[in-house]
């Protein structure tokens, strides 16, 4: 069993940064075999992707509002993947989730890549 618990989120200001943390665990689950990514999802709209850490340690994101103002990194001692959002709009209120792919499979962009998910933190921006 996989578990994934996101924290970092909560109320800033538009132009505020915050980090979300995502710590992972697992008897089984060996955290540098695995690619992780990051979704989100606004009230009445699906879950989107954000970003992605490739179990080799490449990056990639959605590109357009997001490039330059996120990034995704990982801290392989302490099993936690992270988001950096920096310049943040009102438009990146969400719920934002922390998902692994297969091991040593590409970096999760589409739901259905995801075989683990954590349980989401709402982050609220405001103008």
């Amino acid at each position: 069993q996989v578990q994934l618990v996101e924290s970092g989120g909560g109320l800033v200001q538009a132009g505020g940064s915050l980090r979300l943390s995502c710590a992972a665990s697992g008897r089984t689950f060996t955290f540098s075999n695995y690619p992780m990514g990051w979704f989100r999802q606004a009230p009445g709209k699906e879950r989107e992707f954000v970003a992605t850490i490739w179990w080799s340690g490449g990056t990639s994101y959605k590109v357009d509002s997001m490039k330059g103002r996120f990034t995704i990194s990982r801290d392989i001692a302490k099993n936690t993947v992270y988001l950096q959002m920096n310049s943040l709009k009102p438009e990146d209120t969400a719920i934002y989730y922390c998902a692994a792919g297969r091991e040593y499979g590409l970096g999760p962009t589409r739901e259905r890549d995801a075989v683990y998910w954590g349980q989401g933190t709402q982050v609220t921006v405001s103008s």
